[in-house]
């Protein structure tokens, strides 16, 4: 299982090199930014890429049920040690959420080669499929149809913004929709998984460390906020006469601030689609997406709660509905599995995060972990996400000593 001397050119340079590899992928030219959306075209060339990947280094390359990508180092078995993260991004995200993560595990991997003939445990480096949700909705679909947390028929039904449904997205790239579902072979070969992630904030910058160990995700969700008026002309519609969805819409969007800055939470409203959307015409309808995050389940009900509120008590005859498109609740990650990492790892930071992640979803059901990269600006879901290569190299050694513990002793 040799991996053909890779140790002879510096891991910076193959780092390097792997990298420059996926750089153009899905990038737009004129924002800087990645548009790498589920079952797309640079979502193909992203899956080729990984395959490409796995083949370069004689792994097997599967594809599951629900989309996910897996390459094995060796025969596929249960009990294995798994490690990776996904391709896909938001609108114009930055370079790093996600792919580093996977570009990381191959070449831990490698790492892993140089060091160990065989190890006693299975390695598999997988690419969960629309982690971002960015085209149909819902966060970490993939990972989420695989543990059962997402169903099957109510997934094949999701459109994107030209109403594409899912199923039909899915049988495009060779996919069966009617295999959606709840995964029991691909869980029981999951004997623990790492993730390795830019930190999508700046607590490492602040505490001068490369890398830190995740202790917990924070609830979060998304809930579509449904606003129905009467559209009317803008010029001859009296203002007691309107039903004007910018009005509730508005109060939803200022409150949520509110609330959040009451609760010490978040909230963002960041998406937003107005009908007819003309300049002299009062709106028909508002729809409206809010992503919202709080320490704990019973803060965020409130304030989801607090926000539809305010909507309905400015709603002036427009119809307004609340619908939870997505809730993922508090995570601890496994704590046996955070220990030994650390103790592999020496005196890293052990950090919180208000990001949500496949390993999330994947620790209701599997003894997970995650590692975060410093990020020096704190920036992500942005052109402007960075990490510095050094502190990625510092990133892919830990998680190749990660791996030799787990699936060598």
């Amino acid at each position: 299982m040799a991996a053909g001397g890779v140790a002879a050119v510096p891991l910076a340079a193959r780092f390097a090199a792997l990298w420059s590899s996926l750089e153009r992928v899905g990038r737009d030219p004129s924002t800087g930014g990645y548009r790498r959306f589920a079952w797309t075209e640079a979502d193909r060339a992203l899956r080729d890429w990984f395959a490409g990947q796995a083949a370069d280094r004689g792994m097997t390359c599967e594809v599951d049920r629900n989309g996910n990508l897996w390459a094995w180092d060796g025969e596929a078995a249960d009990g294995a040690v798994v490690t990776g993260s996904h391709l896909d991004s938001v609108p114009d995200g930055g370079a790093f959420d996600g792919p580093l993560g996977v570009v990381s595990a191959f070449l831990a991997v490698d790492e892993l080669r140089d060091r160990v003939d065989r190890p006693r445990r299975p390695v598999a480096v997988v690419a969960f499929a629309d982690e971002e949700g960015a085209r149909f909705g819902v966060a970490c679909a993939g990972s989420r149809l695989l543990t059962g947390a997402l169903d099957p028929a109510a997934a094949r039904t999701l459109t994107d913004r030209d109403a594409v449904p899912l199923a039909e997205a899915l049988r495009a790239a060779g996919v069966d929709p009617e295999g959606l579902g709840r995964d029991e072979r691909a869980l029981a070969r999951i004997g623990a998984y790492v993730e390795l992630h830019v930190e999508q904030g700046r607590a490492l910058a602040d505490l001068d460390a490369p890398v830190a160990v995740a202790t917990a995700i924070v609830p979060h969700g998304r809930w579509h906020l449904a606003f129905r008026g009467a559209a009317d002309h803008a010029g001859t519609t009296r203002l007691a006469d309107r039903q004007d969805p910018m009005l509730p819409f508005a109060a939803a969007v200022t409150s949520a601030r509110a609330l959040a800055e009451q609760a010490g939470a978040v909230a963002t409203v960041g998406r937003v689609q107005v009908a007819p959307n003309a300049t002299n015409a009062v709106p028909a309808a508002v729809d409206a997406w809010l992503d919202a995050r709080a320490a704990d389940d019973a803060v965020l009900d409130a304030l989801v709660a607090g926000v539809t509120e305010a909507a309905h008590a400015a709603a002036h005859g427009v119809q307004v509905t609340c619908t939870e498109e997505s809730r993922s609740p508090a995570v601890r990650f496994d704590a046996a599995l955070r220990d030994r990492i650390r103790a592999v790892l020496g005196d890293v930071p052990l950090l919180p995060t208000a990001a949500g992640h496949d390993a999330g979803i994947l620790a209701a059901e599997v003894p997970a972990a995650m590692l975060f990269v410093r990020n020096p600006s704190g920036v992500s879901h942005s052109p402007a996400e960075t990490a510095d290569p050094e502190d990625c190299v510092a990133g892919i050694e830990a998680l190749a000593a990660v791996l030799e513990e787990l699936a060598c002793r």
